[in-house]
């Protein structure tokens, strides 16, 4: 372990930023907290935002909010009977560095941006990213959730696949607050609007699938590429949906998606719709796409089984699977009375 006494001005070997968190809460932090408050009862941990939450990290993500940062989930008791004794025990009592890594950073940005601070003190105390808060706290900042323990069923379709990915792909190193047990919680969609996603993934797809030919047969060749990428990504999102994952944002939506049982046979068919160079290739590696996600929602066993059979759009030579007859299945399965009457068109972008 580096402390205080460090002077090394090598960089740092690059450590994934969870499992650095975690070897800076249980080497650095807790020792701290557990010599001057012994019987505190807390849960730490890193989830949110941030790269290394999500396991994406890379010695690029160093570059800002990265490094030693955790966050301690304390009571609202503790939290305000115990804020200014710990951040001043943690700002007196932190080493300048861990595994060659600042512990101090400056203060935020503009837009909330945290870089670590090489001018070590200010005012001789560390200043630490360690945020000290409650999970009903970090729930309302976080999520925008008022009161977590009481989620209208509607509420969920309001909630970011980004943000929730974020609450439940990270890690709990200490958990005397039980705080694992709340995010399970969080860890998919309730059943109904599970199949209210899917179903308006289907609608989706359905109102665009005879467009790739269409457009390129007006000699919108353009016009049916793009189409084709947007398709693809409703596939792509529909995938993430059938096997239960949280899709994440653009920037890890492909990494993410690789990692997907279907990606694996779906994945170079889509690569080779966006490489096509002729419409009858394109809506051919189309065709196979929609068969392949289709047998995939018929392996859910949520609906009765379904053709996967490509056929043609009303009698129009265009093919297509025709999404709407999958959107309508699992419409009927909702239980719900107050989801089902939505429409499906209510969560589209």
């Amino acid at each position: 372990m580096q402390g205080q006494g460090d002077s090394s001005h090598a960089e740092p070997k690059f450590i994934p930023g969870l499992e650095l968190s975690e070897l800076y809460h249980n080497n650095v932090v807790a020792p701290i907290l557990n010599a001057r408050l012994p019987s505190l009862r807390y849960s730490a941990g890193l989830i949110g935002t941030g790269s290394e939450v999500l396991g994406y990290d890379t010695p690029q993500s160093m570059d800002h909010n990265w490094g030693l940062r955790l966050f301690i989930f304390l009571s609202e008791r503790d939290l305000k009977a115990n804020r200014r004794l710990i951040e001043k025990e943690l700002g007196n009592k932190l080493p300048l560095k861990f595994l060659g890594y600042p512990t101090s950073f400056g203060e935020p940005d503009e837009i909330g941006v945290r870089l670590p601070d090489i001018s070590r003190r200010r005012k001789g105390r560390v200043r630490h990213y360690v945020v000290l808060l409650t999970i009903g706290g970090f729930m309302r900042e976080h999520l925008g959730l008022q009161d977590y323990k009481r989620i209208k069923l509607r509420e969920w379709l309001g909630l970011s696949q980004q943000k929730l990915l974020e609450v439940t792909r990270g890690r709990i190193f200490r958990d005397d607050l039980g705080i694992k047990t709340i995010l399970q919680h969080f860890r998919y969609y309730p059943r109904d609007i599970w199949l209210y996603l899917m179903a308006s993934q289907w609608q989706k797809i359905a109102e665009e699938e005879a467009f790739v030919a269409r457009t390129s047969a007006v000699g919108d060749e353009l016009g049916s590429r793009i189409i084709s990428s947007r398709i693809a990504q409703e596939l792509m999102e529909l995938c993430f949906l059938m096997e239960r994952r949280y899709a994440p944002y653009s920037k890890w939506f492909g990494k993410a998606f690789s990692e997907l049982e279907t990606a694996r046979e779906l994945k170079p068919i889509l690569a080779r719709v966006l490489e096509s160079e002729s419409v009858t290739e394109r809506e051919r590696c189309m065709s196979k796409g929609y068969q392949i996600v289709a047998a995939k929602h018929n392996s859910l066993h949520i609906t009765d089984p379904i053709s996967t059979r490509v056929s043609r759009y009303y009698g129009r030579p265009y093919m297509v699977i025709h999404g709407e007859r999958f959107a309508g299945e699992l419409r009927r399965r909702i239980e719900s009375k107050e989801i089902r009457k939505l429409s499906l068109t209510e969560s589209m972008k």
